[in-house]
């Protein structure tokens, strides 16, 4: 809201200079978006969403006068029409959809459509408003200064010298004062002559009515209307207007009258118009006016500092609340106040308790620290559980990344297991679904590093993903690119690979003290071979619990997100709530006795198909072990010289060690022998 200072001082006689009003209305509550200081000073405030009455001159020159403690001028406060010629409306005016239009009034004028003077085109320019004519001028100076929307028809061309206050029928369409003819749906609400729409109620006229240079009869209207509904038609007809935008935040119910009475004031002052029959005013169900109890001791116990009486009704009756004080049943001293229909944001007694802190000062309120009624309750488990898997990541070599939760769909559709869980009113195209997986926006940032010359990249993220199946689920994932370690001097590096990103996902089930297995299995958005399943270790040959995936990123998908061709990327996916779930202890750590006998540690190499998974040797040692087994590791992996077609040597570490005793190199051999049969069943392997 762009507040000309000049305009305001008619309301306030302010005699700060600009930067001052600034100031003391930022101090109540008001953002400042800039000041402009010159020959004509503005300053443009950012109103937020539940003071529709500041998206007016006269709103802030409310709150400046009681900032100020000056008195506002009334007389221009509260206009009054000049008299109009003695002739009967011909005009059917009817409300046919009340809880859309609660009150909707309009008046004829005789005109005289010509420029408007000068100083109301300096100061709607100053306002952001581009002038018209005299009519228009006046309706948008009415809008600014009052915040009261109000619209001109030119009533010779309306149909039937009728207005129908009624939803859109099917089919129908309307042409806007934009020149953009627009089909309306049954929801939307219309002010109508007898044969077609005319206007889009609240948001934008129409141009079958609109005033010209050879208008001389207008009818001017001046409602309220739903604050929802005009919320849903303007963003669903893509229309944004100064009307909109105050009809959708809530106006005041008592303002059309009132802003019909300024028009006039203006058109007699521009000698441009003057009304000829009173006012018709459509209103069916008058609402009364609110009345809240404001009682002392709870000023003093929401505010933690006691407001002088005087000050409290100083401040009440100068934004316009009526205070007359009472005392209660138990004693207490407070007030009954009215609150004003423009206030549509104050319903109950806190909300009057901060209007008072606002222009008392909230920098005179102590600083303290508020009594504890009981024990504080205990911490989410799940932000320890962050900061675990945050250090992990940290700790190798990762950067944490934050990306949007609302993605666009095609780039979302690759990673949906389901259905996509839609945005009702996306922003834009760009943020049209909730994203079901957290790798498509770290390759978004793999891509955004990239372009600027970033050879290696590794980004985590910890957030939510979420489906129309399963709700919302916590995860963490990373993207990896690059050099698997930093660049050395002899330039002896390597690139990043399946293994290193399966080491990371290892590293972060260690630090959950799980142990986890990788099952190769196909997954639609990782490339063929090299993606597998993340599960969580049972010790057997069957998987346990599916934690998440790991793999190769298909390049088709990274060069649609930006990724240079080439890059490969390597990617991960962990649903924290199941890798928590198969951890040990809250934190992930458990506390063991340091082993009293030593070990045994056997090295074994076999010969399998080149198509057997790591994963399912691993098991059938484990299998076959006797329960002295302590750990196996693979260690060494070789296909060449000496090697089969299609076989692969693969050597482990094996390690034993007896909890009671020490273990014998005989009872070692014993398992070895175990193993080695069980793997030539198992698997055909042939012991090197």
């Amino acid at each position: 809201m762009r507040l000309v200072l000049p305009w305001m001082r008619e309301f306030a006689e302010a005699g700060a200079d600009v930067e001052r009003v600034a100031t003391r209305l930022a101090e109540c509550g008001f953002e400042v978006a800039s000041v402009e200081a010159g020959s004509t000073p503005v300053v443009d405030f950012e109103i937020t969403a539940n003071r529709p009455d500041c998206l007016s001159v006269l709103g802030l020159a409310r709150e400046a006068a009681t900032a100020f403690g000056l008195e506002l001028n009334d007389t221009l406060a509260n206009p009054q029409a000049p008299t109009p010629t003695p002739q009967s409306p011909d005009l059917d005016v009817v409300i046919e959809d009340p809880e859309l239009c609660p009150r909707y009034a309009v008046q004829l004028f005789r005109v005289k459509v010509a420029p408007s003077p000068s100083w109301v085109r300096e100061r709607l320019e100053a306002a952001g408003v581009r002038p018209i004519n005299t009519v228009v001028d006046a309706s948008n100076y009415v809008m600014i200064e009052r915040g009261q929307p109000t619209h001109a028809f030119d009533v010779e061309r309306l149909g039937g010298r009728a207005l129908r206050i009624r939803r859109a029928k099917a089919g129908e369409t309307i042409r806007t004062l934009d020149a953009v003819q627009r089909a309306l749906d049954p929801d939307v609400l219309v002010i109508a002559d007898a044969e077609r729409p005319q206007a889009i109620g609240g948001v934008m006229g129409g141009a079958e009515s609109e005033v010209t240079d050879s208008t001389t009869l207008i009818a001017l209207e001046s409602a309220t209307f739903l604050p929802r509904s005009i919320r849903r038609t303007s963003k669903r007809l893509g229309l944004k207007t100064e009307a909109s935008t105050r009809f959708e935040r809530g106006a005041d119910i008592n303002g059309p009258l009132a802003g019909i009475r300024r028009v006039a004031e203006l058109l007699q002052k521009m000698q441009a118009g003057e009304p000829i029959a009173e006012p018709i005013d459509r209103y069916p169900a008058p609402k009364p006016a609110l009345r809240l109890a404001l009682r002392r001791p709870q000023i003093a116990r929401l505010l933690g500092i006691d407001v002088p009486t005087a000050d409290v009704e100083r401040i009440l009756r100068g934004l316009g609340f009526g205070a007359t004080p009472v005392r209660s049943s138990k004693g207490e001293e407070g007030w009954l106040v009215t609150v004003p229909s423009w206030r549509v944001d104050v319903a109950r007694e806190a909300d009057l308790v901060e209007e008072v802190g606002r222009h008392y000062g909230f920098d005179r309120v102590p600083a303290s620290f508020p009594p504890l009624a009981g024990i504080s309750p205990a911490h989410d488990p799940r932000i320890a559980r962050d900061a675990l898997v945050r250090r992990v990541f940290i700790g190798a070599g990762f950067a944490e990344a934050v990306t949007f939760t609302f993605i666009e769909e095609q780039a979302a559709a690759p990673f949906a297991s389901g259905d996509l869980a839609p945005i009702a009113n996306p922003l834009s195209e760009l943020f049209a679904v909730l994203r079901p997986s957290l790798v498509p926006g770290l390759v978004g940032a793999v891509a955004h590093n990239r372009r600027r010359e970033r050879r290696d990249v590794r980004l985590f993220e910890i957030g939510s993903a979420f489906s129309s199946q399963d709700g919302e689920t916590r995860r963490a994932a990373f993207a990896w690119t690059g050099a698997a370690s930093p660049e050395h001097w002899s330039g002896t590096g390597r690139g990043v690979d399946f293994f290193d990103a399966r080491g990371a996902v290892e590293r972060l089930a260690s630090a959950f003290g799980a142990a986890v297995e990788l099952t190769p299995a196909p997954v639609p958005w990782l490339v063929a071979g090299q993606g597998a399943v993340v599960s969580a270790a049972t010790g057997g040959p069957e998987p346990g619990l599916e934690l998440g995936v790991v793999g190769r990123l298909q390049p088709s998908i990274a060069s649609s997100r930006g990724v240079p061709g080439g890059d490969e990327i390597f990617v991960a996916e962990i649903d924290l709530d199941r890798l928590g779930a198969v951890g040990n202890g809250r934190n992930g750590f458990r506390v063991t006795q340091l082993p009293r006998y030593p070990s045994i540690v056997r090295d074994l190499s076999v010969l399998v198909a080149d198509t057997l998974p790591a994963a399912a040797v691993r098991g059938t040692i484990r299998a076959a072990a006797s329960g002295e087994l302590e750990s196996v590791v693979e260690f060494d992996r070789y296909r060449g010289k000496g090697v089969p077609e299609g076989q692969v040597s693969v050597s482990w570490h094996l390690t034993f060690r007896a909890a009671d005793r020490t273990l014998t190199d005989a009872e070692a051999d014993r398992a070895m022998d175990a193993i080695v049969k069980a793997l030539e069943r198992e698997h055909g392997a042939k012991r090197r």
